[in-house]
């Protein structure tokens, strides 16, 4: 069905084309693509008129309150007034710097777009770019229609606040005609990671580079004009010029390459087939000297992984090669719907800001996240592997088919992906039983959803205008909660009805935009086509109160009296929120639990107060609520069903399943920080431990008590805390130490490898006898033959960390150079990650240095490098110092378009927790206002929240958490 559809766009696009090549023709022959960029110094009517023109501003449009009334070329978003049908463009990129050593590109572009209101004003992103200028103007303006003449353009100039190319137009354009507009121009090809910029690296000693592209989210008007958001979608046909020998990738298939001259200098002219409809957020260029593997083609779609010659030499693209079939087959038949494109190219970057890129048939990654080693890479590098290409395959389908249509609703695109990434990798994967371990994006996202600061999943357009605005967007809240709630959704529908509804969303708006009510209306059909499945409320109405409204519930079961509440859970329940709820802060809550062991039928909790009889509990009977954790909430109990829950955890603790072991442990901690339940409950929940072997639960507890490392660490508890924890480990440690016999083997399950690895680390940090003397004995090894590393790839970051934590300069030195010659990209990360784990205060000064010096450490790898100091208890304040002497060159840097920027701030300020600290963080806010914070503007605003918290939970705490753990430690 799918593919009859494309085929009749294709033969649509193609009668366009023809219809409009002769015009397209006259301007692409004006602006010669090879000639040299022509810098604009001052022309007549090269600026913004001093008075006001008769455009009419779009009354819809948004903006700061602060400008007051505004022209629209002073709003950032586009006025509805003109529609992009296709755009020609050729790109040539330097790889060699000008005489000024400046690495440039050079091009031009065409876009076709239809008038849909008539107006006098032309507005197109365009930004950082040079323009060669017609008559005097930054463009040429022409009309398909020759029997109605195109208006001249009378005042053209960029407005860089909101990123426009403006074009004042002495006559009208008319509704329902249709134009062209040409342009050349001149670019930087800068290492910012952004736009069209360029990555480097040296291979068999030869420093290479190449031209790679980050267009999400506001960038593609760094490459070219463009009419740059997501509903604004065209067809895209392509051009690259590039050196010979190089090979050039856009997002569809290679029609022609042919190897000419332009100026004298040989090039090499590669031309693709068009696109199809899409965003230009999607769109992606690379010239490179990457070589590539394919897979054997049993099926029309060409899938291939590029990368460095020597990586892929060294078969570090064999695994995701392997996967990414399976999971492409997975996902066709979970959608319903082919693949949409002819090819699958993905391509492994040594300089890439994100962790990867859901460009349409070009995905790009970062190394780490494409290529795996089969002897030096660890079984976590392989899980992030199959998980990545999961979520970015997932995105072929939901967000490049069927694409949001403004960012205030990125959650469902992330979110969705988020979520089926772990079935596409389980699918890969089946022996993994990675499903659950979407737990740990649950509590991650808990962690910010619980706060007054947080946001719903779906604001308001008008929150959500400028790039630094929609750069916020990407975080936690729309990944993680993007997840669980549809996560949710998919238990209490059933997974087969939810794909059905997804499956019909898909086909019904292919090629085009929504907004997220629109897959609600498509889930409530499969509902009304499914006799057997019987809900409270709409699709819409149920989930509403989910997205439209922040934070999420605590509920409380109390088994005495059958009595089931909901309530806003605050970790801070003295943080005050301002932000108003549509339902009162009152959710519709399917609940799923269990009595003694017995799954029970499913209830809903429709009103913040309700009585269920069913879950009394009469003699020892237990009940556990949110079985699976298939909802997204907190679950709370009378004290009499928490201590049955304790003494069960004690006595038979295989008894509640995995993940909700790990829940409880969650729920239990997070309950006592918001002062819901005593500190003492929560600690108890940890006791069983020591007959734990599993990985979730274990995870879980070690990720909690890590704020208690984080609050205590610098204080007289840590030492009490230590000896806790070492009892709690050991039987652990023993155990693996047992099963490996004495650590010669590798554990045989998925999740006992990743278990191991806790076992070790923890007790290594904890000091556990014996535990760092293994890791310094085989560091020593390494140090002794760094041709032969004897570290299983498994515990290589654990046993980096722990040598040069204890060692000196001698191993920070020697992992400096194994660090910088590292050609495998996933030990270059952990011995990067490790270097910030020595105690020497010199030597982390040293290295927070290098971390802004991308000689030494790349630039996607700025930031996390800081922040993996500021996690060293002594490396917190000297991170913080040189972030705070730093700032205004860091964000300048760094941080302007940064999706990860916030994490930054996160990481820096996690053990903040004193009155001083936060009145230093208050103060950075305000020395820094004129620099801005740009995405990472809440994160601070969140930081300042949590320091308060912080603070007000160690005076609560501090002493309790003393008495209990100086009592267990003995």
């Amino acid at each position: 069905m799918g593919k009859g559809f494309y085929l009749s766009k294709n033969l649509a696009m193609a009668g366009l084309l023809l219809a409009a090549i002769a015009l397209v023709t006259i301007i692409v022959l004006s602006v010669v693509y090879d000639q040299e960029r022509s810098r604009n110094s001052s022309f007549p009517g090269d600026g913004p008129p001093s008075s006001r023109v008769s455009s009419t501003p779009n009354p819809s449009s948004s903006s700061p309150s602060t400008l007051g009334p505004l022209e629209p070329w002073q709003r950032y978003r586009l006025p509805d007034t003109l529609a992009p049908v296709f755009y020609n463009i050729t790109l040539w990129p330097r790889l060699e710097p000008d005489q000024q050593g400046l690495f440039i590109f050079t091009g031009n572009s065409t876009v076709q777009f239809v008038c849909v209101k008539d107006t006098d004003l032309i507005l197109i992103h365009a930004n950082k770019l040079n323009f060669t200028l017609f008559q005097g103007h930054k463009a040429r303006l022409l009309a398909v229609d020759m029997a109605h003449p195109a208006p001249q353009i009378r005042n053209s100039w960029l407005e860089e606040e909101t990123e426009y190319l403006v074009l004042q137009l002495d006559g009208m354009l008319l509704a329902g005609k249709v134009y062209l507009l040409g342009t050349q121009f001149q670019g930087e090809l800068g290492d910012n990671l952004e736009g069209f910029y360029r990555s480097q690296y040296t291979e068999d000693g030869v420093q290479k580079v190449l031209a790679t592209s980050q267009m999400q989210a506001t960038f593609a008007r760094q490459a070219f004009p463009c009419f740059d958001e997501p509903a604004m979608k065209a067809t895209f046909n392509v051009v690259l010029i590039h050196p010979p020998g190089t090979t050039a990738l856009s997002n569809s298939r290679e029609t022609e390459s042919v190897d000419m001259e332009s100026d004298g200098i040989p090039v090499t002219r590669t031309t693709y087939e068009p696109t199809k409809k899409m965003s230009t957020y999607l769109l992606a260029f690379i010239v490179s000297n990457f070589t590539f593997i394919q897979a054997a083609q049993d099926t029309d779609v060409q899938v291939r992984i590029w990368a460095r010659s020597q990586a892929i030499a060294e078969g570090q693209g064999d695994y995701a090669l392997n996967v990414t079939g399976a999971i492409l087959n997975f996902y066709e038949h979970y959608y319903n719907t082919s693949y949409p494109l002819s090819k699958s190219d993905q391509v492994a970057l040594p300089d890439f800001n994100a962790g990867a890129m859901e460009n349409w048939g070009l995905i790009t990654y970062r190394e780490t996240a494409l290529l795996y080693d089969p002897i030096a890479s660890s079984t976590g590098n392989k899980e992030r592997v199959a998980t990545v290409i999961s979520h970015e395959l997932a995105h072929m389908w939901f967000g490049n088919l069927v694409t949001l249509r403004w960012w205030n609703d990125l959650w469902l695109n992330e979110g969705f992906a988020s979520y089926v990434e772990y079935l596409g990798a389980d699918h890969a994967e089946p022996s993994w039983d990675i499903r659950d371990h979407i737990i740990f994006d649950v509590h991650k996202v808990f962690a910010v959803d619980a706060l007054a600061s947080s946001h719903p999943l779906s604001r308001s357009e008008e929150e959500v205008n400028q790039p630094s605005q929609i750069g916020e967007m990407f975080n936690t809240i729309s990944y993680s909660k993007g997840a669980a709630v549809l996560r949710m959704l998919s238990e209490f529908l059933s997974e087969s009805v939810f794909a059905r509804g997804l499956s019909s969303y898909l086909n019904t708006f292919a090629f085009s935009n929504t907004v997220y009510t629109d897959l609600w209306d498509h889930l409530q059909l499969a509902v009304e086509e499914t006799p057997d499945i019987s809900l409270p409320h709409s699709v819409q109405d149920i989930m509403n109160r989910w997205v439209l409204q922040m934070g999420f519930p605590v509920v409380t079961v109390d088994t005495r009296t059958g009595h089931i509440s909901q309530k806003h859970f605050l970790v801070d329940p003295e943080a005050e929120v301002d932000r108003h709820s549509p339902f009162n802060y009152s959710w519709f809550v399917p609940i799923k639990w269990m009595k003694s062991g017995v799954e029970q039928e499913q209830f809903w909790l429709l009103k913040k107060t309700d009585v269920q009889s069913r879950v009394i509990a009469t003699g020892g009977e237990w009940v556990l609520a949110n079985t699976n954790v298939s909802g997204y909430f907190r679950v709370n109990y009378d004290l009499e069903n928490w201590e049955r829950l304790l003494l069960l955890l004690h006595t038979d603790h295989q008894a509640i399943p995995i993940i909700n072991r790990a829940q409880l442990l969650d729920d239990a901690f997070n309950l006592a920080r918001a002062k819901v339940i005593n500190t003492t409950l929560a600690l108890r929940t940890t006791s069983y431990l020591s007959k734990e072997r599993d990985y979730i639960p274990w995870a879980s507890a070690l990720s909690n008590l890590n704020y208690y490392f984080l609050m205590f660490d610098r204080t007289d508890v840590y030492g009490p805390l230590q000896g806790y924890i070492r009892k709690q480990i050991l039987p652990l440690f023993d155990y693996f130490r047992t099963i490996t016999a004495n650590w010669t083997r590798v554990p045989h399950g998925h999740n006992d490898q990743y278990n191991q690895i806790n076992a070790i680390n923890m007790a290594c940090n904890m000091g556990l006898k014996g535990c760092r003397e293994l890791a310094q004995r085989w560091f020593s090894q390494w140090m002794a033959d760094p041709e032969h590393n004897p570290i299983h790839p498994n515990l290589k970051s654990t046993v980096y960390c722990s040598a040069i934590a204890f060692g000196g300069t001698e191993e920070w030195d020697f992992a400096w150079r194994m660090f910088q010659n590292a050609t495998v990209a996933t030990e270059s990360a952990r011995l990067r990650a490790a270097l910030a784990c020595t105690k020497v205060p010199w030597l982390l000064n040293r290295y927070l240095q290098y971390s802004i010096d991308p000689t030494k450490i790349r630039k996607q790898d700025a930031t996390s490098t800081i922040v993996a100091v500021a996690r060293n208890v002594v490396g917190m304040p000297l991170a913080w110092n040189f972030v705070q002497e730093k700032w205004s060159y860091i964000f300048e840097q760094y941080g302007r378009g940064s999706f990860s920027f916030a994490g930054l701030i996160n990481g820096i300020t996690k053990r903040f927790s004193s009155e001083f600290e936060l009145q230093e963080l208050k103060r950075f806010k305000e020395q820094n206002l004129q620099v801005g914070f740009g995405s990472a503007t809440l994160a601070l605003e969140q930081a300042i929240e949590k320091t308060r918290a912080n603070i007000r939970w160690l005076a609560d705490s501090r002493a309790q958490v003393l008495d209990w753990l100086s009592g267990e430690a003995q």
